[in-house]
């Protein structure tokens, strides 16, 4: 009798470890899987998995190209981008927003060789330097 009880509980149970995945492949031919769909007008499949569905590692998100040098990860060559009002606002505004940030008073933390590091006072201020040339050199006068 509890054997058919455990049973019956199980195959009530089994529905909910099932887990909806959708696969598709981006331009550059790179595979790709997530629990979401991708942008509407993409080509997708739903892969149904069975079983606890966790991520192998977190995706490294990196919020400048400044940022990306610490990663041990090889890296491609920096995609060329068009050089259109639109990028340039963006590249403006990030810019302005990691000087705004460096000149602040709270602390900075970095990526170096895949670990956080909170930047110290050169560090800060070559950075602040190499944000500021960068500004200078594609927002100044533009």
């Amino acid at each position: 009798m509890h054997r058919s009880l455990i049973v019956v509980a199980l195959l009530l149970f089994a529905p909910l470890c099932a887990a909806q995945v959708y696969k598709w492949t981006d331009a550059s031919g790179t595979v790709h899987y997530s629990e979401a769909p991708p942008a509407q007008g993409t080509k997708y499949s739903k892969v149904t998995t069975t079983g606890t569905v966790e991520p192998l590692a977190a995706p490294a998100e990196h919020a400048s190209p400044e940022d990306a040098g610490g990663s041990n990860e090889p890296t491609a060559a920096p995609k060329t981008m068009a050089d259109t009002p639109e990028n340039r606002k963006s590249l403006c505004a990030s810019l302005q927003s990691n000087l705004a940030t460096l000149q602040g008073g709270g602390p900075v933390v970095m990526e170096k060789d895949g670990k956080p590091s909170a930047l110290d006072a050169s560090q800060r201020q070559q950075q602040i330097a190499t944000a500021q040339a960068q500004y200078d050199q594609y927002c100044q006068g533009k």
